[in-house]
């Protein structure tokens, strides 16, 4: 009688995961709601906001010496200037003047189909890391500026940024090779997705054996060898140096002990470990890792190259502002602080043109979340070892 006792006291026990999925499902239902409302949002922009003309012909120009069989990316340019952007980027516009004729309108039509693609993604995304409550999904879509972007500029940006977010997606579920090859895709339509690849490889060495390390890389590597070879086999120097100039420098901060730190961590555990059964056949998969704390590395690992980069220009907005909520609830602040600033970055994007004062308040905005990051309490990297508490605020 008494064992049954117990048995009936514990079963309340269980109404926290049906009160779990109910919250998970309200929150499904509130995303589905805003992607609906957002995709009539973009089609009112497209119908009755005029398109500005920035790189739209100059990208065409660009496309149309490829296309005319122009292998020479000195010798590809625009109304902009020389090309320098990798192969991807080719192939993509090459693919959007065959379906759009080269016309805008089409061509707005098929970015405002790719920004609820990738809106639908980070909402994937949001959604399995759970660390927002339901209600601050609506920021997501509270963008004057990269509604702009998207459909009113048609910048690179966004489908560099779109294929970033799907292999964010994937790295949620360490599906490491599929990840790096989609991860290199977005880096051949623009260099800039190069901001995620500190984190991505701090991420892979925390997850994934030396072994699957070197053969994700290695597929990263092979996606831009194909995709550049027409390039590489005519002109390779001249590819080389437009496509890819590293003349940038970014700053990253590393934790746990350093880099360095890590690697010889890392490299004495492969070493005792070490069997050529572990080299031919050995899973990829080292060390399971929450959804919150792939997420979060690799936002915060961006975020720290958007602070420390030398100069911004509008559409690098769409770099980072798809992690923002996300960073802002992972600050210890209250939530109209997180809100206020959030507020304010927006702003500050919007002002055009620009001036030292909305400069320096973005400065100051982006110093104060990269301060709330820092004192944060430390999270769990594994997914065994503590449970990732769900906020409520």
């Amino acid at each position: 009688m008494r064992e049954r006792e117990r048995v009936m006291a514990a079963k309340p026990a269980t109404t926290p995961s049906i009160g779990n999925g109910y919250k998970i499902s309200k929150t499904a239902l509130f995303a589905s709601t805003l992607l609906v409302l957002d995709a009539l949002l973009i089609s009112l922009i497209i119908a009755y906001v005029p398109y500005t003309k920035i790189d739209w012909d100059a990208y065409m120009s660009q496309v149309s010496g490829f296309l005319e069989g122009e292998r020479d990316y000195g010798k590809l340019k625009g109304d902009t200037g020389p090309l320098v952007y990798p192969a991807g980027f080719l192939y993509v516009y090459s693919a959007i003047q065959f379906v759009t004729g080269g016309e805008v309108y089409p061509a707005q039509i098929l970015f405002g189909i790719l920004y609820i693609v990738n809106l639908g993604i980070i909402l994937f995304i949001y959604i399995k890391t759970n660390v927002l409550p339901w209600w601050a999904l609506v920021l997501l879509s509270l963008s004057k500026r990269v509604h702009s972007i998207f459909v009113l500029r048609l910048f690179n940006d966004c489908f560099a940024m779109t294929l970033l977010h799907a292999a964010l997606a994937s790295l949620l579920y360490q599906r490491w090779h599929l990840a790096l090859i989609i991860f290199s895709g977005a880096v051949s339509i623009k260099m800039n997705v190069l901001l995620y690849a500190p984190p991505l490889f701090l991420l892979m060495l925390k997850g994934m054996s030396m072994v699957g390390v070197l053969s994700a890389l290695s597929g990263a590597a092979l996606v831009q060898i194909l995709l550049g070879l027409p390039f590489l086999l005519s002109h390779p120097v001249g590819y080389i140096s437009r496509a890819f100039n590293l003349g940038r420098v970014f700053i990253h901060f590393w934790h746990e002990g350093g880099l360095f730190n890590f690697l010889r961590s890392k490299f004495s555990h492969e070493k005792r470990s070490f069997n050529l059964h572990h080299f031919f056949i050995h899973d990829s998969t080292h060390k399971t890792l929450s959804k919150a704390h792939i997420a979060t590395v690799m936002f915060a690992g961006n975020f720290i190259g958007i602070v420390c980069a030398r100069s911004l220009h509008y559409q690098f907005y769409v770099w980072y502002f798809y992690s923002l909520p996300f960073l802002l609830w992972k600050t210890p602040f209250p939530t109209p602080i997180r809100l206020l600033l959030f507020g304010g970055v927006e702003f500050c994007w919007n002002v055009f043109p620009s001036n030292l004062y909305s400069s320096s308040l973005l400065f100051c905005i982006h110093l104060a979340i990269l301060w709330g990051l820092w004192i944060a309490p430390c999270e769990y990297p594994s997914a065994g070892e503590k449970p990732q508490l769900t906020k409520e605020e």
